[in-house]
């Protein structure tokens, strides 16, 4: 390892990928830059899988967490202000970028699902998103309206759905 480098826990660490840990899912929340709907991160997703057999996205530094996203975690991704779908999450691992650095990869199931919109504001990088406080799944039928967050969210709060 290098100097002032800190080691990637499990379940990066390849040594370890078969140690059982008891633990709690965790999701993660990203912006989805550059994506003006759900669409176009299923367009950007599928290119992407044109060389690939799942989707990923490559973050400079590997989240503490990881066994914890691993236990049936997902990331919701934000768009337009708001977490409007997730995906599970199915691998973390570390690759090498173009200048041979460590970086981590996470790897993604390719089915995007749809999600009650949930305001959230811009933030960098990622953040934790507890089970509790993940937005619930649109079910099989149920129409994806495309409401402003603000609008969506005082319907909630007078239980007009």
């Amino acid at each position: 390892m290098r100097a002032g480098r800190m080691a990637y826990r499990w379940p990066l660490d390849p040594r370890l990928r078969g140690a059982k840990l008891v633990c709690m899912t965790i999701h993660m929340v990203k912006l989805c830059v550059g994506a003006d709907d759900i669409d176009d991160l299923a367009d950007w997703q599928k290119r992407l899988m044109n060389a690939l057999p799942n989707p990923v996205h490559h973050t400079r530094t590997a989240p503490k967490r990881a066994e914890e996203m691993l236990d049936g975690g997902s990331i919701y991704w934000v768009i337009k202000r708001a977490i409007r779908v997730r995906q599970r999450i199915i691998d973390i691992r570390s690759v090498p970028d173009d200048e041979g650095k460590d970086m981590c990869e996470l790897v993604f199931d390719p089915e995007l699902v749809r999600t009650y919109a949930q305001p959230k504001r811009p933030f960098q990088g990622w953040r934790y998103l507890k089970p509790g406080e993940a937005p619930r799944d649109l079910k099989s039928g149920e129409a994806a309206i495309d409401l402003p967050p603000s609008l969506d969210a005082a319907l909630k709060n007078a239980g007009v759905w």
